[in-house]
């Protein structure tokens, strides 16, 4: 169960490693427009927004990357944790303000490593 519980760490910190890249790199590229349903004039006016967004994401992926690779098993399991609740939190608040897609993107792969680094 560990090494399922690392994957899906991983797997939820390189998804935000690629969000972070989608919303400081690709923003108004058409590969971003399309990831994020943007208009072209939309999103160059919003890319120093999107920037910072990008920021936060990439803080994210950070975190799960340092309690992944902690040498401390019983305080890696505590930052994994905390940085899971904050992206399935996030997940939440953009699933309500933004997008219902969003809640299954974001928030149910970290409450699934969630319960993966709990049982272990």
């Amino acid at each position: 169960m560990a090494i399922v519980a690392m994957v899906l760490v991983g797997l939820v910190a390189l998804l935000h490693v690629y969000i972070m890249l989608l919303e400081m790199v690709w923003w108004d590229s058409p590969r971003g427009q399309k990831a994020f349903g943007l208009a072209p004039d939309f999103a160059r006016a919003t890319k120093v927004l999107a920037l910072n967004q990008g920021l936060y994401n990439g803080f994210l992926a950070a975190g799960l990357i340092w309690g992944l690779v902690h040498p401390d098993p019983a305080f890696a399991w505590q930052i994994q944790l905390f940085f899971l609740a904050c992206v399935a939190v996030a997940g939440i608040v953009g699933a309500v303000t933004s997008s219902r897609k969003i809640l299954f993107v974001q928030t149910v792969p970290a409450v699934l490593a969630i319960i993966a680094v709990w049982l272990v």
